[in-house]
C-alpha cells in the first residue's frame, strides 16, 4: 500500500484553507491534511505531526509578526520543509522568507494547478520561486541569517512572550495571559535577551520589527 503523505495547512481564511486543501488533493488524493488558523495553532499541531512531509505558512496569521512564524516552524521542526503562501509577493518579501528558510514562496493570486505544481516540486526537494524571481535571487543577507537563528533559538513560549513585548504588554499582562507566575514571563525575557544578543525589552521589540511586512493589499472590503 502506498504511503499516504501528511500535510499542515495554516492559514486563517477558512476558503483559502479549503482551496489549498484541493491543491494538495491534487498533488496526494490520499493525503492527511491537518489545517491551523493561528500561530499558536500551527505551533501546537506541529508538535502533534512531526511526521508531516510539508507545511503551508501564511505569513500574515494571527500570532505571528511578518517572519516570525516561518522561522519559528524552521527552529521548532527543521526536517519538515515549509513553504510560504502569501498576497505579499514583492521581490524583498520573496528573497526574506527564501533567507530564512522557506521551502517555496507561493503567490496567493496563483491558479490552484500552479500551486499544486509548486508544491510537488517542493514535495522533490526543489525551492519553487515565482516564474523570474530564481534568477533574481542573489546571495542571502548574513545579518538577516544571524538573526532568524538567533529567533529560532527561542522556545515556543518564549516566541508567544516576544510577540506579546512587540504589542507592549506588561510583564504582568503577560503572565495573566499565559497563565503563569510574573517571575516566570521575566525569566523568560531574560532568556530573550541573551539569545537575540540586546539588554533591553526595547532593543528586543526593535529587533522583532525587523521581521514585520506590510500586509497584503486588498481589494474588497
Amino acid at each position: 500500500m502506498a504511503f499516504a503523505q501528511k500535510f499542515i495547512v495554516a492559514d486563517d481564511h477558512p476558503l483559502f484553507r479549503a482551496a489549498l486543501n484541493q491543491a494538495l488533493r491534487q498533488v496526494s488524493p490520499q493525503a492527511e491534511i491537518v489545517e491551523a488558523d493561528t500561530m499558536e495553532a500551527t505551533t501546537e499541531v506541529v508538535t502533534r505531526h512531526p511526521d508531516a512531509d510539508l507545511i503551508l505558512l501564511d505569513l500574515h496569521m494571527p500570532g505571528a509578526h511578518g517572519f516570525s512564524g516561518l522561522i519559528q516552524l524552521r527552529g521548532q521542526m527543521p526536517d519538515i520543509p515549509v513553504t510560504v503562501i502569501s498576497g505579499s509577493e514583492e521581490y524583498d518579501v520573496v528573497r526574506r522568507a527564501i533567507d530564512y528558510g522557506a521551502s517555496g514562496f507561493i503567490p496567493k493570486s496563483s491558479s490552484l494547478d500552479a500551486i499544486a505544481e509548486a508544491i510537488g516540486e517542493v514535495l522533490n526537494g526543489e525551492v519553487w520561486l515565482p516564474a523570474g524571481m530564481a534568477d533574481a535571487m542573489g546571495e542571502g543577507n548574513e545579518e538577516d541569517a544571524r538573526f532568524a537563528e538567533a529567533i529560532a533559538s527561542l522556545t515556543p513560549q518564549q516566541f508567544r512572550v516576544l510577540n506579546m513585548l512587540t504589542e507592549g504588554l506588561l510583564n504582568k499582562q503577560i503572565a495573566y495571559e499565559l497563565n503563569v507566575s510574573e517571575a516566570t514571563i521575566k525569566a523568560h525575557v531574560t532568556a530573550i535577551l541573551r539569545k537575540l544578543g540586546v539588554h533591553s525589552r526595547t532593543q528586543a521589540v526593535i529587533a522583532a520589527q525587523k521581521l514585520e511586512i506590510d500586509p497584503p493589499k486588498v481589494t474588497d472590503d
